[in-house]
């Protein structure tokens, strides 16, 4: 009879045990479940100025790297007309200007909130000739004996804007405006001077590093165009709200800011 009880007893055990695994392994396969739907795979697409190309292109290799259910698309172009795009339903969902005018359009219009947009790094403007080029251009001043020389369109490209604002502040734009070739964005800019289709074109300095076929002939002064400021923000409508918000954070950490420094741009004082 005793026997017969521990018997019992060993049976009613494993039965309990083999009811608490099962229980374990359907727990286990619900996590991995949720775990797997959180880690959906999300497209980021990102309008962003073509003078970032070089440093964004490098991030997102990082990002995607620590996060591999994101895939980053850039749309690089000149921030006016990136801007257009946007307010005509192009679907984006962030936004990184070379200008702030551009970007606050935006805000305006409500496709950012205010809240949602922050100025995070500056550049510089300068002139731009061939490495091997034979005209003896040192200064701005030296412009109005050249043949040709680029600048991105003012309306819709900032250095554009930016640089014939030096211009008139240097009183050299009716001097030299006959000369002047418009290009799309600033890489069309630098492609120009680098191929010898013009003799200087006026550019942001990080274009003027990234390109062994160019040197810089002078930088631009402060006081002679307005500040030089890329803001980003987050688009309102964007589907992606959570990764949107993670990359935004991201852009702003410490060491983000330090790849923006080793290719040429410079921390914005808030």
């Amino acid at each position: 009879m005793r026997r017969n009880f521990v018997i019992l007893l060993l049976l009613c055990l494993f039965v309990t045990l083999l009811s608490a695994c099962s229980k374990n392994e359907t727990s286990k396969l619900a996590d991995n479940s949720d775990n797997a739907s959180n880690k959906e795979n999300v497209e980021l697409t990102i309008s962003a100025a073509a003078s970032l190309q070089d440093v964004l292109n490098k991030l997102a290799t990082q990002y995607e790297n620590e996060h591999p259910n994101i895939s980053i698309t850039y749309n690089f172009g000149g921030s006016g007309a990136l801007q257009q795009q946007i307010s005509n339903g192009a679907p984006v969902d962030l936004f990184f200007s070379a200008a702030e005018d551009k970007f606050d359009l935006l805000v305006e219009e409500g496709f950012i909130e205010k809240n949602k947009g922050t100025d995070l790094v500056g550049n510089e403007l300068v002139l731009v000739v061939g490495k091997d080029q034979a005209q003896n251009i040192r200064a701005f001043e030296d412009l109005p004996k050249i043949k040709k020389m680029a600048i991105g369109t003012p309306e819709t490209v900032p250095a554009g804007k930016y640089a014939v604002e030096t211009l008139e502040r240097s009183n050299l734009l009716k001097k030299v405006e006959q000369q002047i070739v418009y290009a799309k964005d600033v890489r069309q800019v630098l492609t120009y001077v680098e191929t010898g289709n013009v003799d200087a074109g006026i550019v942001y300095k990080t274009d003027a590093m990234i390109s062994s076929k160019v040197k810089i002939a002078a930088v631009a002064k402060d006081n002679t165009h307005s500040p030089i400021i890329y803001p980003v923000g987050i688009i309102k409508g964007t589907s992606h709200k959570k990764e949107a918000e993670k990359f935004y954070n991201y852009l702003q950490k410490e060491e983000t800011l330090k790849t923006f420094e080793k290719f040429g741009f410079h921390k914005v004082k808030k």
